[in-house]
């Protein structure tokens, strides 16, 4: 055994404590979807659009927008940690190398974003941000709708 593997410990930690089903998993993806979709909402009200449909003033919507973007990521650790420990990179069929190429891109795409936010003196163009933003809810979509969809609606689901 490997010094540091934590392979197996993760294993019966996860069969027998944190995540004793696969529904646990997807409940977290689709929580992390949910703050998604806020924080798309919260982005558009701020650019402007929406106003009528988010009635918040631009520095409440930027605040719910930072807060539900925190915890799209907060929700995204565990099932990251489970998906690369657990699983890695597989491509035994289209829906699993979909999901593993847009797992792969998820955190580089947020990376980027958030540079650009930290160094807006920078002078980006004004389409850089909501191209980087509109690229991190596509990638979160469609990493939703390859494990999360799939799963509800393929494995018979109930408590």
């Amino acid at each position: 055994m490997p010094l540091g593997d934590v392979s197996s410990t993760y294993a019966d930690i996860r069969r027998d404590v944190v995540l004793a089903d696969d529904r646990c998993e997807g409940l977290a993806r689709d929580g992390r979807d949910h703050a998604r979709r806020r924080a798309g909402a919260d982005a558009s009200r701020m650019w402007g659009k929406r106003q009528g449909v988010v009635p918040l003033s631009f520095a409440n919507a930027r605040r719910v927008h930072i807060w539900s973007g925190r915890l799209a990521v907060l929700c995204t650790l565990p099932v990251f940690f489970h998906c690369v420990t657990m699983l890695g990179f597989k491509t035994p069929d289209a829906r699993v190398a979909i999901h593993s190429i847009a797992g792969s891109f998820v955190y580089g795409v947020l990376a980027a974003k958030l540079l650009v936010i930290r160094h807006r003196s920078r002078n980006y163009a004004p389409w850089v941000l909501p191209v980087l933003g509109g690229s991190l809810a596509a990638v979160l979509t469609t990493l939703w709708l390859t494990s999360s969809l799939w799963y509800f609606t393929t494995v018979r689901f109930g408590f």
